[in-house]
């Protein structure tokens, strides 16, 4: 039995000249903020997806301009994964968002080696009606944080709020802040604007060098020198997989206890050797602010540092203070 016409979202678009030679899968992702690309490549897949001009769809049919794309997005299918009562820490809820404090070494959804244990799975036993617009592998995840990166995330709880606050991050209107621990002197007022893609060596990195980046902004709001470390306060614009990670490591400072993107070192001066405690890289997504979805009221959160980098922090100044 095919999808109920009803209850389906249709979109249509037309190819503009600057998006011209783009996949029809990246053309819709930048579209569709609240489709993963999986998932938009599921639409084209199950036939949902037309071309005004008759040519067949696939995901990789380049665009041409003035064509016309039609997409009939279906009812978003009800979670299936299994709740799991794991700690969870819930910084604030109401009746259509949750914010929380995510753990590092915690997976957002399940995935390749993650079925469960993951936030998705906390959040059904935390939440009793979460968005399904994501799909059954992610219901109400807007955006996501990095494993070993903890810190402030956003859920939504049904499909009209996930939509709203997918469409503020489409347009780089929410407000992300982290502090992340850096090798070397990196100063304040640091502009990194450098497209991030899949690494076409490595497809499990992502790297400054992939020929299909996107683009990519992070800028240094705040550094302390620490005496070969920096802790930098970081603002990114945009919110691309391991953006800062890649970045950081791009201009020579990786995160430091990164093993991925070269932030883990075995030898360094005696006054650092605080840092060889992490178990992580030191990452933390501090600050978020964001409209409500309802109401269109400002949204602010910070989250202090977790026990486990301040604990490395505070020994940095002590060994600083020390040698000063």
């Amino acid at each position: 039995m095919g999808p109920d016409p009803a209850s389906e979202r249709v979109c249509r678009f037309t190819v503009a000249e600057d998006r011209a030679g783009l996949r029809l899968d990246l053309f819709l992702a930048g579209l569709l903020p609240d489709q993963s690309r999986s998932s938009i490549q599921r639409l084209v897949k199950d036939g949902r997806v037309e071309l005004g001009s008759g040519r067949e769809a696939r995901a990789n049919t380049p665009m041409r301009t003035g064509n016309e794309v039609i997409v009939r997005i279906p009812p978003p299918a009800p979670a299936t994964l299994e709740a799991e009562a794991i700690p969870l820490l819930i910084v604030y809820e109401d009746t259509d968002l949750v914010v929380v404090n995510k753990p590092a070494g915690m997976v957002v959804h399940p995935g390749a080696g993650h079925a469960s244990g993951t936030l998705v799975n906390a959040l059904l036993h935390h939440v009793e009606d979460l968005s399904g617009i994501g799909g059954e592998e992610r219901p109400g995840i807007v955006h996501r944080l990095d494993r070993g990166t903890s810190g402030l995330l956003v859920v939504a709880k049904h499909d009209g709020p996930h939509r709203a606050l997918a469409e503020q991050f489409q347009a780089r209107e929410v407000e992300k802040r982290y502090f992340a621990l850096a090798w070397g002197d990196v100063r304040a007022g640091r502009r990194i604007d450098v497209r991030v893609g899949r690494d076409p060596a490595h497809r499990q990195k992502m790297s400054t060098r992939s020929p299909r980046g996107r683009t990519a902004v992070t800028r240094v709001l705040g550094a302390e020198d620490l005496g070969g470390v920096s802790l930098l306060h970081l603002g990114i614009d945009t919110g691309r997989t391991h953006q800062i990670r890649v970045h950081l490591s791009a201009i020579g400072h990786p995160v430091v206890g990164d093993p991925v993107y070269g932030g883990v070192r075995n030898h360094m001066a005696a006054h650092l050797r605080p840092v060889t405690r992490l178990q992580r890289p030191f990452l933390h997504a501090a600050h978020l602010v964001f409209a409500h979805p309802s109401d269109g009221r400002r949204m602010e959160f910070d989250a202090p540092l977790p026990e486990d980098l301040q604990i490395v922090l505070d020994d940095l100044r002590a060994e600083l203070e020390r040698r000063g």
